[in-house]
């Protein structure tokens, strides 16, 4: 379990000194809960991250334990280091707005014909409990050929998750290498 601190001080100085001491800065919220200004060690956050099984992870910022979703994070433009994250408490049987990975599964014709699979949206914007959200959005590639595209419209709705962003978004689409 990822344990943080909270923040007294939520100004510019305080900030500061907390990233020099190795701090990822976060704020934690959720529906009808009060904000939360934290602050993880950046390396164990990172760790967290990479190695949990669902979208949720669980975290204790001062005995309080409490499963957490990534909604958005801020890194430098030059270096990549995380300077921000914003976490969403995970509140069992709330429907709401997640942000879920995009994975492409198979060996698709294009990619045999030299081309390569383009994942132009990363992470797609669902509506849904936390119950029935599912890890990563499959999409079956094994078919497309060079110039074809999977279109919101085109993928396996699961039940009880709605897609939020318009049917005729691009998700991806195999190029042609250059």
């Amino acid at each position: 379990m990822l344990e943080g601190i909270v923040r007294e001080s939520i100004g510019k100085k305080g900030t500061k000194a907390l990233r020099r001491d190795g701090y990822l800065i976060a704020n934690i919220y959720g529906k009808g809960l009060e904000n939360i200004n934290a602050a993880f060690k950046e390396n164990e956050y990172i760790r967290t991250v990479r190695n949990k099984d669902t979208l949720a992870f669980p975290v204790s910022i001062d005995g309080k334990e409490m499963n957490v979703v990534v909604q958005s994070y801020e890194s430098h433009a030059v270096t990549g280091k995380l300077l921000h994250v914003d976490l969403m408490v995970a509140q069992p049987g709330l429907v709401t707005h997640y942000m879920v990975p995009v994975k492409a599964v198979g060996e698709s014709i294009g990619v045999k014909n030299k081309g390569l699979v383009n994942i132009s949206k990363t992470r797609l914007r669902v509506k849904a409990a936390i119950e029935s959200l599912p890890k990563a959005i499959l999409i079956d590639v094994t078919d497309m050929d060079l110039g074809d595209a999977k279109l919101i419209r085109d993928l396996d709705v699961t039940e009880n998750v709605q897609f939020t962003d318009s049917d005729r978004v691009a998700v991806l689409s195999i190029i042609k290498a250059k």
